[in-house]
C-alpha cells in the first residue's frame, strides 16, 4: 500500500497529473480545492474515490483513493479541530482509521497548528490505536519550535504517540531524530536556503513492521508546483 501526503499550494486539478507516475493507492493533499472545482487536467489519472473537508472552496482537506479502498468520514470528526478528519479506510488489502491532517486553524487563540494535533489526539485517544492507525499530513510543526512551559508541542505530540506504540515512518525509515531531519517538506516562500520538515506520517505498530521504502522529494523536481515536497510511504501490504 503506497500513499503520499502532500501540500499542493492550492490548484490540485492543475497538478495532480505530477504525482501519477507514482502509483499510489491513498493520497493526503492539503490547500486542495472543493471537489465542484476539480477539473483535471486531459490525461490525468482519476481517482476511484475521494473525501474533502474545508470551511473554504479553494483551499481545504482531500483525500484521493486510486485503488479499491473507500473513505467514510466518521460521525465523531470534532469541526473545532478543523482539518483533522478522521475516516475509516475499507474495500483494500486492509482496513484502518486514517487521520488526514492539514494543522491549520486560525481561529483557535490556543494555536492555529501543532495545538491542533494535540487537541485532536486526545479527543480521539479511543480510535488512535497501537493497530491499524495512520496519521498522515502537514502538521506545521517541528521540534525545534517547541516553547518551553508549553504542554502543547510537537515533541509532546511525538511522545503521546509513541506510548500509544504509533511512529513517524519517516524518522524510523532513516534513521532521523525529531528536529535534525535531513530531507526537508516545506521551502519557506520557496527559499532553497529556508528548508524545513514540517509533514509527516506517522503509522501504529502493524503498518510500522511492514514498512518498506519513504521517499521525500527534492526541491529542484517540486518547486516549480508548490512550496512543500511529497512524502512518500510504501507498506508491503
Amino acid at each position: 500500500m503506497k500513499i503520499i501526503a502532500w501540500n499542493c499550494n492550492m490548484a490540485f486539478r492543475k497538478k495532480a497529473a505530477f504525482l501519477d507516475a507514482y502509483n499510489a493507492d491513498i493520497v493526503v493533499i492539503s490547500e486542495c480545492e472543493n471537489p465542484e472545482n476539480l477539473k483535471f487536467s486531459p490525461g490525468t489519472k482519476l481517482p476511484n474515490d475521494m473525501l474533502w473537508y474545508g470551511t473554504n472552496p479553494h483551499k481545504g482537506l482531500g483525500v484521493f483513493s486510486y485503488s479499491n479502498y473507500r473513505f467514510e468520514l466518521l460521525d465523531c470528526h470534532n469541526p473545532l479541530f478543523k482539518n483533522i478528519l478522521p475516516i475509516a479506510v475499507t474495500g483494500g488489502d486492509i482496513d484502518f482509521t486514517l487521520f488526514a491532517i492539514w494543522a491549520n486553524n486560525p481561529q483557535d487563540k490556543d494555536g492555529q497548528y501543532v495545538t491542533q494535533v494535540w487537541k485532536a489526539i486526545h479527543y480521539y485517544e479511543d480510535l488512535i490505536t497501537e493497530n491499524r492507525t495512520i496519521l498522515m499530513g502537514d502538521f506545521n510543526s517541528n521540534t525545534i519550535w517547541d516553547k518551553p512551559r508549553r504542554e502543547a508541542n510537537h515533541t509532546s505530540v511525538v511522545d503521546k504517540l509513541g506510548k500509544q506504540q504509533i511512529f513517524s515512518t519517516y524518522h524510523k525509515y532513516f534513521n532521523q531524530i525529531q528536529g535534525k531531519e535531513e530531507h526537508p517538506t516545506l521551502y519557506l516562500y520557496r527559499h532553497e536556503n529556508k528548508p524545513y520538515h514540517l509533514d509527516y506520517c506517522f503509522a501504529s505498530q502493524d503498518f510500522m513492521k511492514v514498512l518498506e521504502s519513504v521517499e521525500v522529494g527534492t526541491y529542484r523536481d517540486w518547486m516549480m508546483y508548490s512550496d512543500h515536497i511529497p512524502l512518500i510511504i510504501n507498506f508491503n501490504i
